[in-house]
């Protein structure tokens, strides 16, 4: 397998997640004898204070030549001050829409050995996994019009939250298919009893609903889906939703985990896939060696998995993950009661590289019995 992989480490401690999702798909590659090919470019905050553009022009040309894109963090706060189209934020949204993506995927999971980390209880945290099906291109962080207008020393700000049936019945059908490979469980999530356009979601994929007869659907209120991720997350299996809804459900799934930092994601349906941890930069731990990369890790995962169809080297990469974890390392995100040794960012990473030989080893071993 030949892969093209266009790399943007970013702000924050995206270079330093980054360099650890980079060692383990290099690791990947020399086991199972894969031609991985990198090609770094800047966005975000670097990119404006290098090219003047939270995207410039070389970056976007190497992501549309790419097979994949895998991206670090974007953000810094010394361009907060900025427009919002300048901001390094906006790099990663005219990113996203230029790739196409408009189904991201985000998975979150209650490690047994992570379990004791989570705020909530492990009685109630362990045994979750989660499948959060974010669309991405439509909505408020889209819709026009928009802006901000001052008039007569009055401001008013607007943003449009818009959704066409075709947007809606694209991202539902991602959501099923990966239901059906799942446990068969979606719940829709929206706001239908005060927005239009969570009325046309819920008709749509109702509609959508009967094509899956194998699965089981279910419609929430965005704010009791809230409630129950928190007190009952064993209850769900794939979440669909919209941008805004899925951008704050999927961080808030993050305490089922015990850290944002261990949430990947893919951003996949356009004609090449983003894959990115959801953490941000988190400038304030930057540079000290303490980032969570197991977050990025599993985006490179997901990476094989969706753009490179490399389904058995993407469940070596979450097996790996998962032997790190039961072997008792974390960073100090997920310090808990199980915590064996706090380990800097790139010693995860070597961890994971060491497993994923370990796995190599058992597999080789097996098929010569």
């Amino acid at each position: 397998m030949n892969l093209k992989i266009t790399v943007l480490p970013g702000d924050g401690v995206g270079p330093e997640v980054t360099a650890e999702a980079l060692r383990v798909l290099r690791a990947v590659a020399a086991i199972h004898r894969h031609k991985f090919e990198f090609t770094e470019k800047p966005i975000g905050g670097v990119a404006i204070k290098h090219a003047g553009s939270p995207l410039p022009p070389v970056t976007l040309e190497a992501c549309l030549a790419s097979d994949a894109v895998l991206l670090g963090a974007v953000g810094s706060p010394e361009y907060d001050s900025l427009p919002p189209n300048k901001r390094p934020e906006s790099g990663l949204l005219l990113l996203r829409r230029a790739l196409g993506g408009f189904a991201n995927l985000r998975p979150a999971i209650s490690y047994d050995a992570l379990a004791d980390t989570s705020p909530l209880r492990p009685e109630v945290a362990r045994g979750a996994d989660i499948l959060i099906v974010r669309e991405l291109l439509g909505g408020l962080y889209f819709g026009e019009p928009r802006g901000l207008v001052n008039s007569n020393g009055n401001s008013v700000a607007t943003n449009t939250m818009s959704y066409s049936v075709n947007e809606i019945e694209r991202v539902a059908h991602i959501a099923f298919g990966a239901a059906l490979k799942r446990r068969r469980r979606l719940t829709s999530v929206d706001k239908a009893n005060v927005l239009e356009t969570s009325q046309l979601w819920r008709q749509t994929v109702t509609r959508v609903a009967h094509d899956y007869p194998e699965v089981t659907l279910e419609h929430l209120y965005v704010d009791a889906c809230a409630m129950h991720l928190i007190t009952t997350p064993r209850r769900f299996d794939v979440i669909l939703t919209e941008n805004l809804f899925g951008d704050i459900l999927s961080d808030e799934a993050a305490v089922i985990t015990g850290s944002l930092g261990m949430l990947p994601s893919a951003s996949i349906g356009g004609a090449i896939g983003l894959y990115e941890p959801v953490h941000g930069s988190a400038p304030d731990i930057a540079g000290q060696g303490v980032a969570n990369p197991f977050g990025a890790i599993a985006s490179a995962a997901m990476l094989l998995r969706y753009s490179g169809h490399l389904e058995q080297e993407a469940q070596e990469i979450e097996e790996a993950i998962e032997l790190v974890l039961k072997a008792g390392y974390r960073t100090p995100d997920i310090k808990g009661e199980g915590t064996r040794y706090v380990a800097k960012t790139s010693e995860i990473g070597q961890l994971v590289c060491d497993a994923l030989a370990e796995i190599a080893d058992m597999r080789h071993a097996y098929h010569a019995v």
